[in-house]
């Protein structure tokens, strides 16, 4: 140090050590890299003020002279301004040597001019933000030697004053643009005497050891002329940085021709003052990560080490830097004080977030508060009333039109004041303006203003009300989406209850509301607001709730459903059924329908969402079963909340489908794994994508965390054979993609030239493969941590399942599974056993595996087989998950259900259905209580366990019968496989029901005096008995396969069938005779009665026979077309028949001459059904492809198209196969079963109703002679009465 330097300190030493606080002071020194933490940990060692200052100073006088000027600069800027005046002469000189700093790159030059200009040091804790201060120095650059302004502004406490410092510290920069020096002046709120001493200061510093020298100037002229001549003079190609400046006259006292910086909260204020003009707009928050970095740095700990609370506090700092630095701080003093800082934030008590650094504001809120004090009275209360604006939503104009009842000229000026100060944030959305408050802002103006919200909130409400009177927004409209998302929070504010319960009770709403944004929101609000909903009560809430919760995957769909007739399916007792008939009945003209039945079916789902646009092939709750994670077919990741279905995040996440997602432990990230071969890590709240992998060579079937916090384990397994586990310990800051997925690639392929089949471990902190496994010689389907991270076991096509110790990965153990699966001569079966997947009991002690349609339980140390359960002969299990009480088990089947399983008592407890289509995964929440299933129907499903466990087992098979007698509607149906139901379907009764058969039934029919009934079973056999009684009358083994259909004859003596060949058998029970009709060549498709004992028959062969049943004779023989016939119809006058086919064509036949008359091309796909309309005019044909096409009989013309105008992407118009068809009496209808079933007006082929039904591939329609009753069961079993009203 020189010695002019060391006198001065040494000279003042007494004033210092009396007076100053080290605290902050040492800060600066730290950040200015002139003092070690070392150094200051030895200051801090001493007992009292005036020691720990005297242990500062001496240790300055062992340093050089950076030391001095950091230790001037910090008393400067901590308030020391009289200290640093003593030592102002001291300073020493430096030339504008280019010598580099060994720690930060800044040159000597460089510390230099900023000491001498007065520019501040950098914070202690500093995180840069490289595009910001690059925006700053590209906009310095543009003044270039012109006079001008750069404005530099955003809200406050955004980093403004600390970025354009650290935009100075740049060597070429101020040797280019800023030879003569920066010269810094912290300005604030002043008055006019304010700013003459801050001018007076600056003059006087600009003039030090000058000739000029001379008394200060005694008024504000004085002072700008003095300036622009010090400028101009003495200091030309300088920059001048006004920091913190709020009134534009300020700026008139530096408009002396030079260049200007500015920082300031308002954008306009260099609207007064002439020249060039720059603006870099500051934003207001910090990624996550910068904010957790800030903090650690603070507390000197690694992030890692951070208490939980640090990812919440940073969350509720907004990402403002002030903020988090101000935590920081504070938690730097009081490190135990995490959670009090915490529940601070939470509640809003900025006044306890005092001040703890050199910022110029005492509190948090007067930082904010200031700005607002700045506005005139008018526009204070403008300003109040955005304290009821919901946080992170951009607000249209129309919105505060409405509200300030003004014209949108007048709202904008009002808005711009606010904008320019920094005060609100406008997005230009096209021609519209949309505006918003940065969190905090809003935190605090909702602070501010809490006893007048509710009035605030009213105001809102009745403005609305009185501007749109009984009408609602129309989409046309801007503001549309504000209300539709937001008016009940708003009434909800106001606790405005009578208006809140008749705008979520209306179905009106909710229709507007559901077409426009889903029904998540709308179910959010439901749990939202139920304590005012709930205030007379709570099951209306509830069936609403309910009502959004079952069906909100049909509402998010196109073409929109008929709200008031999905509201007609619901329980009698509800609001919402009581509402749609009132709807209903209100609607002249209408087409609606009463579902008579529905009494006997209870909904077992908590809630169904349709989060996808394909197949959904997994989904997991988190742990703290608050949310669920999916993926699927559609290369999209999905997180939404597990209450309500509302959406959180959505990435499109790869490039091919996603297998598989799986949250982290501590529920921060989700992995996901996919078909595209890679694996990747994502941010399960941002969506940011953490990592990649792809060290697979095929596609990645599963990937699974660990089930510990603290640590992340992900295991991976793919086609490839391999299984890897990745470990860390510390994700948020070791997982950094860009560095490391080379050097594994690299890894790879040396470690995959070694062997075919191998396994790895990889440590994610060291970045490198720790271990090479040879293990499955096939591809391996799943894998799963033990509840103690202890092991990982994996499954594999190869037919085994294998035990691995998760931090050595040796093979511990592998269990043969196909040795489990015998022939009839207990020799192993020839078939290739796929084993799919596997879950460890909670206590780890057993494993649960599955393989083909068999569940087997082994025990873990032993690998002995504890138990084994068949669960289906008809399909395969897909997936299976253990219940956390180790007895239940849920296991997903290929045929649309899942079941859940005791595997203590080998009993099914309970059958689950509800998707329409394969069921790819089921997973428990961790306590238990609810589980999930996902499917091709693209439908997620949460269940209550519970609730599905005390549930009764029934299912009807889609083969059934029924007659329309005397207005009643009488069912005979096949239940649970093996019963037969003779059901009322008036009043929902079962008039009898028959014992379990020895053989499953195939299908079954009614005598047309309702007398007999007979059925026939999958061993050949086909059986008659009295309806009365159920008693058996005939039995008759008539085939070797199973029996496909069976019809009485209008005698009900006979009874004709066919099975899967092609000989149609005509039986006279009562006689015991039989005729055998034998000529067609395959399999009988189906066959109808004529009059005159004639049957008409169709076949697989393309053929279509009329018979005499009493002989047994062809007596017409029809070679229809080149593919199978899938169906015919007879006309009304008995003169003419269609038939239809795989072919893609339908055809109109004559009897008499048994010729074509028309055949009728134009279909895409399969022809699968037809009928005739009964005034002989019309044929109606269905495909395959979802289309029906009306037709004129006389011509063989196309008439018209019946189908929706508009479907989601990739869906067929129908939900399916068209399969049956019926006209109406007068033929202006047509009723169509499919995937639902439809009505439609013949004449225009517009759709007139449709109704959804629980589940889908409805193989028939039963129609009344009236057109008012029908009748169908769908695939899951479910059998629907329906009325017309």
């Amino acid at each position: 140090m020189d010695v002019k330097s060391r006198n001065y300190l040494l000279m003042n030493r007494q004033a210092l050590e009396k007076d100053i606080k080290t605290s902050y002071i040492m800060d600066r020194m730290i950040s200015d890299e002139v003092l070690t933490l070392q150094e200051e940990e030895k200051v801090k060692q001493q007992n009292t003020q005036k020691e720990r200052a005297a242990m500062l100073i001496n240790i300055i006088l062992t340093k050089d002279n950076n030391s001095y000027r950091s230790f001037y600069n910090a008393l400067l800027h901590e308030g020391y301004r009289d200290l640093a005046a003593l030592l102002q002469d001291g300073i020493p000189a430096i030339s504008s040597g280019n010598g580099r700093s060994s720690m930060d790159g800044m040159t000597s030059y460089v510390k230099t001019i900023l000491c001498e200009g007065g520019v501040p040091q950098r914070p202690v804790v500093f995180v840069t933000r490289p595009k910001l201060v690059d925006a700053i120095k590209q906009k310095l650059c543009c003044l270039g030697s012109d006079p001008g302004w750069v404005t530099v502004y955003g809200m406050a406490g955004c980093g403004k004053t600390v970025l354009t410092a650290e935009a100075l510290r740049d060597h070429q920069l101020l040797e280019d643009y800023f030879p003569g020096g920066v010269h810094w002046v912290s300005i604030g709120k002043q008055d006019k005497a304010g700013l003459l001493i801050k001018l007076q200061n600056l003059c006087s510093r600009l003039e030090n050891d000058s000739t000029l020298s001379q008394r200060p100037p005694l008024n504000i002229e004085e002072a700008k002329d003095r300036l622009r001549l010090l400028m101009l003079r003495k200091y030309p190609r300088s920059l001048l940085i006004l920091d913190d400046i709020w009134d534009s006259w300020v700026l008139k006292a530096f408009d002396n021709q030079c260049q200007v910086l500015i920082t300031s909260r308002d954008r306009s204020v260099t609207d007064a003052v002439a020249g060039n003009k720059y603006e870099v707009h500051v934003e207001s928050g910090l990624a996550h990560e910068k904010g957790l970095e800030i903090l650690s740095l603070f507390v000197n700990m690694k992030i890692s080490e951070l208490p939980e609370q640090a990812n919440c506090l940073v969350r509720e700092c907004k990402g403002s830097p002030l903020v988090i630095s101000l935590i920081g701080a504070l938690l730097r003093d009081f490190p135990s004080r995490w959670e009090y800082y915490l529940k601070q934030l939470q509640n809003k008590q900025f006044k306890r977030i005092r001040k703890s650094s050199s910022y110029d504001y005492e509190a948090l809120d007067e930082a904010m508060s200031i700005s607002v004090e700045q506005l005139n009275d008018n526009y204070k209360d403008y300003y109040k009333d955005l304290s009821i604006l919901p946080k992170d939503v951009k607000v249209p104009t129309k919105v505060l039109c409405i509200l300030w009842d003004m014209e949108t000229e007048e709202v904008e000026d009002i808005l711009q004041e606010f904008v320019n100060k920094s005060l609100l944030f406008c997005d230009r959305n096209g021609k519209s303006f949309h505006y918003y408050l940065h969190d905090l802002q809003l935190d605090f103006l909702t602070e501010k203003n809490r006893n007048q919200l509710q009035e605030l909130h009213k105001n809102i409400v009745n403005q609305y009300k009185k501007y749109y009177k009984l009408n609602t927004p129309v989409p046309s409209q801007e503001d549309c989406m504000y209300w539709y998302n937001f008016l009940a929070y708003h009434m909800a504010g106001a606790n405005m209850q009578k208006e809140l319960h008749d705008l979520m009770f209306s179905l009106d709403w909710i229709k507007a509301k559901t077409e426009l944004v889903g029904p998540a929101h709308l179910i959010h609000e439901y749990v939202e607001y139920s304590s005012i909903l709930d205030q007379k009560n709570g099951t209306v809430r509830e069936n609403f709730q309910e009502f959004l919760s079952l069906n909100g995957h049909l509402l998010g769909r196109q073409p929109f459903p008929d709200i008031i007739q999905l509201g007609l399916c619901q329980p009698e007792t509800s609001e919402v059924y009581q509402q749609a008939k009132l709807h209903a009945q209100r609607e002249t003209g209408a087409f609606y329908l009463e579902w008579i039945n529905k009494k006997s079916l209870k909904n077992l789902y908590r809630l169904v969402v349709r989060p996808h646009r394909d197949a959904v092939y997994h989904a997991c709750f988190s742990k703290d079963r608050q949310r669920i994670a999916s993926c699927g077919a559609d290369k999209t990741l999905q997180v939404f909340k597990a209450e309500s279905g509302e959406r959180l995040v959505e990435i499109s996440a790869h490039d091919d489908e996603i297998l598989c997602c799986a949250f982290s432990a501590d529920g921060e990230f989700v992995a996901t794994c996919s078909a595209d071969k890679k694996v990747k890590i994502w941010n399960s709240r941002t969506g940011q994508c953490r990592c990649v992998y792809e060290e697979h060579s095929e596609q990645v079937n599963c990937c699974q965390f660990s089930n510990r916090s603290g640590q992340y384990l992900l295991a991976t397994c793919s086609n490839d054979t391999f299984i890897k586990v990745k470990y860390s310990y510390n994700l948020m800051s070791q997982w950094k993609e860009e560095a490391f997925v080379q050097t594994w690639m690299s890894q790879e392929i040396h470690l995959l030239s070694e062997a075919d089949t191998l396994e790895q471990l990889w440590d994610l902190n060291k970045k490198y493969c720790r271990n090479t496994m040879m293990g499955h010689v096939n591809s391996v389907n799943h894998c799963r941590f033990s509840p103690n991270d202890e092991y990982v076991a994996s499954c594999s096509t190869d037919g085994t399942v294998k035990l691995w110790e998760a931090r050595s990965a040796n093979e511990l153990k592998s269990i043969e599974i196909k040795d489990f699966f015998r022939n009839a001569d207990d020799q192993p079966d020839d078939v290739e056993v796929l084993v799919k997947c596997c879950s460890w009991s909670g206590n780890g002690d057993m494993i649960l595996v599955v393989a083909k349609n068999k569940l087997l339980l082994f025990d873990v140390k032993t690998c002995n087989l504890l138990t084994q359960v068949i669960v289906s002969h008809h399909s395969t299990i897909q997936y299976c998950d253990f219940c956390p009480g180790d007895e239940l088990v849920a296991v997903a089947l290929s045929h649309c259900s899942v079941e859940l399983w005791n595997i203590k008592s080998l009993s099914k407890v309970a059958y689950c259905r509800g998707h329409m289509s394969w069921v790819h995964c089921v997973a428990f929440s961790p306590d238990g209580s609810l589980f999930l299933t996902s499917s091709d129907d693209q439908t997620i499903r949460i269940w209550e366990t519970k609730k599905v466990c005390q549930s009764s087992d029934a299912v009807l098979k889609s083969e059934l019968d029924v007659v329309f007698h005397n207005g009643e509607v009488m069912i005979l149906a096949i239940y649970n496989q093996k019963h037969l139901q003779f059901i009322n379907g008036n009043a929902d009764s079962v008039n009898m029901q028959t014992a379990a058969q020895e053989s499953t039934i195939s299908c079954c029919c009614l005598s047309e005096d309702l007398k007999f009934a007979a059925f026939g079973q999958e061993s050949g056999t086909i059986k008659v008995l009295r309806l009365l009684d159920g008693k058996v009358l005939k039995s008759r083994e008539a085939y070797r396969t199973s029996v496909q259909r069976c019809r009485f004859t209008s005698d009900c003596q006979t009874l004709i069938s066919s099975a899967h060949d092609s000989v149609i058998q005509v039986w006279n029970w009562q006689l015991s005779e039989c005729v055998f009709l034998r000529g067609h060549k395959e399999a009988i498709k189906d066959f109808r009665l004529l009059e005159n004992s004639k049957l008409l028959s169709w076949s697989f062969d393309g053929t279509v026979k009329v018979w005499n049943i009493t002989t047994g004779s062809t007596e017409k023989d029809f070679a229809c077309h080149g593919g199978a016939v899938l169906s015919c119809a007879v006309s009304p006058d008995g003169s003419k028949f269609s038939s239809t086919s795989a072919d893609k064509t339908a055809k109109i036949w004559s009897f008499e001459s048994s010729s074509v008359l028309h055949e009728l091309k134009g279909h895409e796909a399969c022809v699968r059904c037809c009928t005739f309309s009964p005034n002989n005019k019309l044929l109606a044909t269905g495909d395959d492809k979802g289309e029906i096409r009306i037709w004129d009989i006389l011509t063989g013309a196309l008439l018209h198209f019946c189908s929706p105008v508009t479907v989601d992407e990739g869906e067929p118009t129908h939900g399916g196969w068209v399969t049956d068809l019926s006209f109406s009496p007068d033929s202006k209808m047509l009723v169509s079963s499919g995937g639902y079933l439809k009505w439609w007006n013949v004449t225009t082929g517009e759709s007139l109703q449709t109704f959804y039904t629980n589940g889908t591939n409805l193989k028939s329609i039963h129609v009344s002679p009236n057109f008012k009753v029908y009748v169908t069961v769908d695939n899951l079993g479910i059998l629907y009465v329906l009325q017309k009203l």
